[in-house]
């Protein structure tokens, strides 16, 4: 039994795959169901919460303005930032495929936004932005460019703004490097073809680059859109969602609800109204990938 067990792929496959199995269903299927049962209930910390349906999701998408306010920020968030992080990480992927000197040493430093803890990342933008001593401030009035310290992070739409700034410092990395990636995959004769024939720079992107270049950016960008949608650390240390609720992003709402305010039921409800723009993005990865049929002519098999 044992040496037909050794010489069967699919038993050692499966084997292999159990503790990996394990942890997915401790650390994620059961925490997604839990989460999904609860935002049923009324739950609070230390009292077990009773069934009372839809109630929670109805009170928060209809009397709660708060979560209204918090899924505005979050789908304005996560628009402007992964736009963004897409144009300038498509800008510095182009411009590091080309003959630079020096080139390897801007791909390393390129990633070191990405590489720095989130949490360190927010405590720097946090003396940045801070009210009396905003290094950014006192460089702007150095210049004569403003004749008084900026308050980022105390005006509603000043802090949404600089969270968007800083979570697009921290990502752009991520999505140059992975188009990077792509950009090398791309034969340089189709460019010297493309040239031959007349092609003007911007031809040679629309119709060469661009195209081949759609499936790695469906899917850079849903995991773009993904980290965006569901940040926490970033805003938790720098703002803690104020002022006035301006930063609350769902995930953040969802933490205060849940922990500091002790309702499990209202915490888990706004956790999982964010699974269907989760798989709304996921879907746009699998439809952009079917791009690939139409790039070579035919079906994907």
């Amino acid at each position: 039994m044992l040496q037909k067990l050794q010489n069967s792929r699919n038993a050692l496959g499966l084997i292999f795959m159990l503790p990996a199995a394990v942890l997915l269903v401790l650390f994620l299927t059961y925490p997604l169901f839990l989460g999904i049962w609860l935002g049923f209930t009324d739950t609070k910390i230390g009292r077990t919460g009773v069934w009372i349906g839809l109630e929670n999701y109805l009170f928060l998408l209809g009397d709660d303005s708060v979560t209204r306010l918090a899924l505005f920020n979050t789908l304005f968030y996560t628009f402007v930032a992964s736009v963004l992080k897409f144009v300038l990480g498509l800008w510095l992927a182009i411009l590091l495929n080309e003959q630079l000197p020096f080139k390897t040493f801007f791909r390393t430093i390129i990633l070191l936004p990405y590489i720095v803890p989130t949490a360190l990342s927010a405590i720097a933008f946090w003396w940045i932005y801070d009210a009396q001593f905003s290094v950014l401030s006192w460089g702007l009035m150095k210049m004569g460019l403003i004749d008084h310290y900026i308050d980022f992070l105390g005006d509603p739409w000043n802090a949404r703004l600089s969270t968007i700034a800083a979570n697009v410092w921290r990502g752009v990395p991520f999505v140059a490097i992975t188009l990077l990636a792509g950009l090398q995959t791309i034969s340089p004769s189709l460019y010297e073809a493309a040239a031959i024939d007349g092609a003007s720079g911007w031809q040679r992107f629309r119709f060469i680059t661009l195209p081949l270049l759609t499936p790695i950016i469906a899917v850079v960008m849903t995991f773009s859109v993904l980290f965006t949608f569901t940040d926490f650390q970033l805003i938790y240390v720098l703002t803690r969602g104020g002022p006035l609720n301006a930063t609350h992003l769902m995930a953040t709402l969802s933490f205060q609800r849940a922990i500091s305010g002790g309702a499990l039921g209202e915490g888990a409800a706004i956790a999982i109204a964010m699974v269907p723009f989760l798989l709304a993005s996921i879907l746009f990865s699998y439809f952009g990938l079917q791009r690939r049929a139409w790039q070579q002519g035919g079906s994907d098999k």
